[in-house]
């Protein structure tokens, strides 16, 4: 596809990304695995998420701002591919509001599955959150139909299995309506998303703005900190002080994405490695200069954590792109492309198969839910959930928001 300067932002380079795609790949499958072992007793402290009160991290620290991070490469290549294939402006922005809208209900959905008042609901919580999952199938799978009404009828099953299963939750004591109590990983990633295109698009892809972006969000958590923002009108745009948190590292991705891949910056070689070090150590030392006032905290969306995480998630996917696109080592990627191109699917895939054995009335062995035991149950389980996208891809299921 032959992409013109005056339909697209930035000049990328054609094709799918395989780093990309592998690190998304990569940290879905430590998603899964962190998830699954956090319901294990007796792990190590660092396989274990950080307390509020505490100052550090552990890996498990920096899963969800790589998926934050992976938005962020990824949303270049997104809008400049719409763009080129003839979006117009406000086309865009209608698949950017709708992408939002899906994440923002899937994350809501989410939160309150847990919570399913079963007497008062109508249902058992686990048949709840099932069909919840099966209207997600149906809305955003990818279908392949000659005739395109028949997709447009399975996704306005899906749509209406929704509304109708929104409307019927009841939690807690039975009077809890479906509602944000928090918007889950998904809306937040949502909620980021829809930010940092805007900025995208505003600073015309400029790195430079970006940059610039990525110490305003900083800034403006901290704004969101001092005592005044938490009080009168400025509460609402306080609550927004942890979305700005999200957006930085959502920036820093797409900085990173195009220092790599945009081809009027036109870096190679020693003024790239230069570029995303030096990208590194200002990531690096901004952490470091902001940690005595904001703690490392990921619960609390620190400039600290942020900056911290999106350094390490530089130096993850610049091996992953030395190794894979300079080196050409890419055969052991396979295994992680039907993840890394079905991320939404392989998200909710151990919820589906949890509720399933829940309905089922099946439990694991009580030895795989401690120790060591249990640290090799859950990286079986994230290794056959890759396994079984794989499966569910060649019978035709492929979500896209």
């Amino acid at each position: 596809m032959v992409q013109s300067q005056l339909l697209v932002i930035n000049k990328l380079k054609p094709g799918r990304i395989l780093s990309i795609d592998a690190f998304r790949g990569i940290t879905i499958l430590v998603m899964i695995f962190v998830n699954s072992v956090a319901g294990v007793s007796g792990i190590p402290s660092w396989m274990e998420h950080a307390h509020g009160n505490e100052d550090r991290m552990t890996f498990v620290e920096v899963v969800f701002p790589a998926f934050l991070f992976i938005v962020g490469m990824s949303v270049p290549f997104a809008i400049n591919s719409r763009l080129a294939k003839g979006d117009s402006f406000w086309q865009l922005q209608q698949h950017i509001g709708w992408r939002t809208l899906g994440l923002l209900v899937l994350g809501v959905f989410m939160v309150n599955a847990g919570d399913v008042n079963a007497l008062a609901t109508g249902m058992n919580g686990a048949l709840w959150a099932l069909l919840f999952y099966a209207c997600i199938i149906l809305v955003w799978n990818v279908y392949t139909f000659k005739q395109q009404w028949i997709a447009w009828c399975f996704k306005g099953v899906g749509i209406a299995g929704l509304i109708i299963l929104g409307v019927i939750f009841r939690g807690g004591d039975g009077s809890g309506r479906l509602t944000p109590q928090w918007w889950g990983i998904l809306g937040l990633i949502g909620w980021a998303y829809l930010y940092a295109c805007i900025i995208y698009q505003l600073f015309k892809g400029n790195a430079g703005g970006i940059l610039l972006m990525i110490a305003v969000c900083t800034g403006y958590y901290i704004l969101c900190r001092h005592p005044f923002m938490q009080t009168g009108g400025w509460q609402l745009l306080a609550s927004q002080g942890g979305n700005a948190a999200h957006t930085s590292i959502v920036l820093s991705g797409m900085l990173l994405s195009l220092f790599y891949f945009d081809e009027d910056l036109d870096l190679r070689g020693s003024k790239l490695f230069a570029r995303v070090t030096g990208f590194t150590a200002l990531l690096l030392i901004a952490g470091v200069m902001l940690r005595p006032a904001y703690k490392i905290s990921k619960i609390y969306a620190t400039p600290s954590w942020c900056l911290f995480s999106a350094a390490i998630c530089v130096a993850v996917f610049s091996f992953l792109y030395f190794l894979i696109d300079v080196k050409h080592a890419r055969k052991w990627t396979a295994f992680f492309r039907p993840a890394g191109a079905n991320p939404l699917l392989t998200y909710i895939l151990p919820d589906m198969v949890y509720y399933g054995m829940i309905l089922a009335g099946v439990s694991l062995p009580a030895v795989l839910g401690q120790g060591l035991p249990g640290i090799a149950w859950c990286a079986l389980f994230a290794v056959l959930m890759l396994f079984l996208v794989k499966g569910l891809n060649r019978l035709r299921i492929r979500l896209q928001l």
